[in-house]
């Protein structure tokens, strides 16, 4: 068996600690560090074995002794060496690579236009083209505004707390008494439009709302696009011909099946949801002729009491709204599958998904 003497662990020692300050790159380093303590033939795991084979024992202690501070001075004076050279490394590597600023950029974009700025701007161009304005309000609304000018009364469930996000404080509400809030749609412009000009009307009103809800289908903060026209002698028919027009230029397709079921908003009375036609399969749905059907936007004729909440008589002026998701559109035509995905930040969602940046959308070019 192999023995250690004082003597060997300090011929060792000397022999380590000159070797390592003479080191003058990692590699080398790793090599000395590799032959020291390596698992199987390092030469201080070897001794540290080795140690008790000393059959006195106060020989033996004191040799462990020494041999643990030898250890432990080499790791350190291998540690301090590693610091010393990765900083020389480094600075030899910057006096070496460097970057020519007055090159040219680049031609590749790294940017991306998210998809619902995108879908917003095509919504804008469709209706831009019918002879629609774009009119915008604040995210920030009163209760009157939100819900009482449109109609909806006090005993709604979207005016409970678990619908809307109410804010503390009534200090420089932005639209008269009562509680603020969030807005929950984009419908109070229709009413600070009517309220701040003299008919006839006819804009788009693209925003952010806010309600609490959140699963797939669902998010706190979502995107909506309220359409509104006031005129006289406005009817139905009208409605029906400006969605079907808008629906065939939004997903470029000559022939798109819609169907309007009766339903119920407070502020509108008809007021119907549109379906359009679509087949559906496993991995995909097809929005087109099929014998299925798909929801995509509400909409209904401006009720009367809409009308005389802004100074409007309904006997003389008569329009129609209607309301759309932004994410739900986007994820309809451009096939995005999770809604939650919209606002997660991801980077490769965005390169994905995203468009470039000079993709505006318009009529002539294509959307």
């Amino acid at each position: 068996m192999v023995t250690v003497t004082g003597a060997q662990l300090t011929e060792q020692f000397a022999d380590f600690i000159s070797r390592i300050q003479k080191a003058t790159s990692t590699i080398e380093l790793e090599a000395i560090d590799l032959e020291a303590f390596g698992k199987k033939s390092g030469v201080y795991t070897l001794l540290r074995k080795s140690l008790g084979n000393i059959p006195d024992v106060e020989e033996r202690k004191k040799s462990g002794e020494r041999f643990n501070h030898d250890a432990r001075r080499v790791e350190q004076a291998l540690e301090d060496r590693r610091s010393d050279l990765k900083i020389l490394e480094l600075n030899e590597r910057l006096q070496t690579e460097t970057i020519d600023v007055t090159l040219p950029a680049r031609a590749e974009t790294q940017g991306k236009i998210h998809p619902v700025t995108q879908v917003i701007e095509e919504i804008t161009a469709i209706f831009a083209d019918m002879g629609f304005s774009v009119a915008e309000g604040p995210d920030i609304e009163s209760d009157e505004m939100n819900f009482d000018k449109l109609n909806i009364p006090e005993s709604h469930p979207a005016r409970q707390m678990h619908d809307t996000f109410y804010l503390q404080g009534n200090s420089n509400n932005p639209g008269g008494d009562g509680k603020t809030l969030l807005r929950t749609h984009t419908s109070p412009v229709q009413i600070r439009t009517m309220k701040a000009g003299k008919p006839p009307f006819r804009f788009i009103a693209p925003g952010s709302t806010y309600r609490c809800d959140s699963d797939i289908t669902h998010t706190p903060m979502f995107h909506q696009v309220e359409g509104f026209v006031i005129d006289k002698n406005i009817h139905m028919g009208h409605l029906k011909g400006c969605i079907i027009e808008f629906l065939k230029a939004f997903f470029e397709l000559d022939n798109v099946p819609v169907r309007y079921r009766p339903s119920f908003f407070p502020f509108t009375e008809p007021s119907a949801e549109v379906d359009i036609g679509c087949t559906r399969s496993r991995e995909e749905i097809k929005i087109g002729a099929g014998a299925d059907w798909l929801e995509v936007m509400g909409c209904g004729m401006v009720h009367p009491n809409v009308l005389r909440n802004c100074g409007l008589d309904p006997n003389e002026w008569q329009g129609f709204a209607f309301g759309m998701g932004v994410e739900r559109l986007a994820m309809l035509k451009y096939g995005i599958p999770d809604l939650r995905t919209f606002f997660e930040s991801d980077a490769r969602w965005l390169k994905h998904y995203g468009f470039d940046a000079l993709a505006i959308p318009s009529l002539i070019g294509g959307l």
